[in-house]
């Protein structure tokens, strides 16, 4: 029996940007996206099956009317819900909204200093998620930051690093620009040293009042690894892909697969209009990638590694739109260090 945790549920995608690396092509809505009593629905039956924490995405969530109603149905369930915005559509009403609605967390995406951020977004975006940051913090609301980084903003980390450590963050994530949607038409050089990146979070991660750590697509298991992912324990180690074994990914029109960033139809294991998430997670059939793993199905050097098994070769999504091997992670920091 596999018990849901976590979801990430991308509820328009209708966005105010249209970003160079979005690996949803976020701009305009989906035709036929859920209604809000679809929404509704949606949020019962994610409580029914246990979930204990939704992350909100777009597009741009705010670009959705109803999103307030959303996220009160599912804080009312018991649900903590975390929204992760470009930052540029704050006023003081949304602030109040947020608070209403009991909102957990609210992370917004800043990928670069100012030129490099805006050149990939839109001009005044990087001050507007800044003044983003420095309202909900003053209001008490917990605000974490999120890079993606590519081959030329992972250039700006230190440059970054002096933005944010004045900030008044309770978290700052940095994760790969995965070659997928906008990313992949724009012909974005999303390729760097992960090495390099696990190095600048362990030079700076005691510096701060804040978790900086890295996300599932970057790694795995250098000697730093109990420590990079925003908890210092030593003991926070990647425990291989969860899609499909505690996490879902739904989309805007109901499709529902095991990662909202497996954007590919390939993964589809149902829609809701069609079947209820229940029926969907406990399909013995579905997400079979990830349900009927072994680590007889790892190649290339996760094959060899001692660590295979553990970490099942990486992050899915990241591998297949990479190069197409879902059991092997094509930029390892091990691989890099000779480490295997």
């Amino acid at each position: 029996m596999y018990h849901l945790r976590t979801c990430v549920w991308e509820i328009t995608l209708a966005c105010c940007f249209s970003c160079k690396y979005c690996g949803s092509r976020g701009g305009k809505a989906r035709e036929g996206e859920l209604s809000t009593e679809e929404c509704l629905a949606v949020a019962e039956q994610l409580a029914e099956l246990g979930c204990q924490r939704v992350s909100m995405i777009g597009g741009e969530v705010f670009m959705r009317k109803d999103w307030k109603q959303i996220v009160g149905r599912l804080s009312s369930l018991g649900i903590n819900v975390n929204i992760i915005t470009n930052g540029f559509l704050f006023h003081e009403d949304l602030i109040r909204d947020l608070r209403e609605v009991n909102v957990e967390s609210v992370s917004v995406s800043i990928d670069g200093p100012e030129e490099v951020h805006d050149r990939y977004r839109q001009p005044g975006s990087f001050k507007r998620a800044l003044d983003a940051v420095a309202k909900l913090s003053e209001a008490g609301i917990p605000v974490s930051v999120i890079s993606t980084l590519n081959s030329e903003n992972v250039k700006g980390l230190e440059e970054m690093y002096s933005i944010m450590k004045g900030r008044k963050i309770y978290a700052w994530q940095l994760q790969a620009c995965s070659p997928m949607g906008n990313a992949a038409e724009s012909g974005i050089d999303f390729r760097f040293d992960m090495g390099d990146v696990i190095n600048f979070v362990t030079s700076h991660m005691r510096e701060v009042p804040f978790a900086l750590g890295v996300a599932d697509n970057i790694g795995y298991f250098t000697e730093a690894e109990g420590s990079i992912r925003g908890n210092m324990s030593g003991k926070a180690v990647f425990r291989g892909c969860s899609a499909g074994l505690s996490a879902i990914g739904i989309d805007s029109v109901g499709n529902v697969r095991g990662c909202e960033s497996m954007y590919d139809p390939a993964f589809n294991e149902g829609n809701l209009r069609e079947k209820t998430l229940k029926e969907i997670w406990e399909d013995p059939d579905a997400f079979a990638y990830n349900r009927r793993f072994t680590k007889e199905l790892l190649s290339g050097k996760c094959a060899e590694c001692r660590y295979g098994e553990y970490c099942g070769g990486g992050c899915r999504s990241y591998n297949h739109f990479v190069h197409g091997k879902l059991y092997e992670s094509p930029f390892c920091a091990r691989v890099k260090q000779k480490e295997c």
